[in-house]
């Protein structure tokens, strides 16, 4: 049996005091690429939240990268969060460093010392996509489609067994869009990581096929 990355069991999912998605129950396997979809408000992004650690998971089973989510505190969050990649839609690279600066910053603040292990990760994760030339770039002076490219090897750094990616297109043009997903899915691929893609971008959906976990009235259904 392959790994479970996430295992949600009879999970509620709450924003506030209000259940957003009831009696979940989902698992993603190490290096399965998946696409978490649904309207705006169906409880994509607080299912989201609560695999990474932003929101409590109160009822239910939990499990991601071996941490329990029933047990997560605040003490805890960090070290899960190692284990994971977040991309999300805006960028939220920081704009007064270049990308060498930015991708130091992720790795000083996880524990890394070493600076020679420090340039030969970055240098590793530049080359994973394809960005080895832009290491004394500013953000302002890359592409949309490059900043998502940087976002993504920030998220690698730490070697994570999750990627979480909140609608990584969403602000790229189809061409870009395409770039990205083709990126993310051979990430899962080489990497064996796990890579769950939120996303409304159809259109994505149906050029690269694979696994679909929708959102809808309450509820978690997966789609063959």
């Amino acid at each position: 049996m392959s790994n479970l990355i996430v295992r949600l069991n009879n999970a509620n999912i709450y924003q506030q005091q209000q259940a957003v998605l009831r009696g979940v129950t989902m698992t993603i396997s190490q290096g399965e690429f998946a696409y978490l979809i649904g309207k705006t408000g169906s409880g994509k992004s607080s299912l989201l939240k609560v695999l990474y650690g932003a929101l409590p998971l109160r009822e239910g089973k939990g499990e991601v990268a071996g941490f329990d989510l029933l047990q997560l505190d605040r003490k805890k969050t960090p070290f899960l969060r190692r284990k994971l990649g977040v991309v999300f839609q805006d960028f939220n690279l920081l704009s007064d460093r270049n990308v060498d600066q930015n991708l130091r910053f992720v790795l000083s603040a996880t524990g890394w010392k070493n600076e020679q292990d420090i340039r030969n990760r970055i240098e590793e994760v530049l080359a994973k996509v394809s960005l080895s030339d832009k290491l004394h770039s500013m953000p302002h002076e890359l592409s949309g489609g490059e900043q998502q490219r940087v976002v993504i090897a920030r998220a690698l750094l730490n070697q994570p067994e999750l990627i979480i990616a909140d609608e990584p297109t969403g602000n790229l043009d189809p061409d870009t869009s395409d770039e990205i997903l083709q990126l993310l899915r051979r990430l899962a691929q080489v990497n064996n990581t796990a890579v769950l893609v939120a996303t409304h971008d159809y259109r994505i959906i149906e050029n690269f096929p694979a696994r679909i976990i929708r959102c809808i009235q309450g509820r978690i259904v997966e789609e063959v």
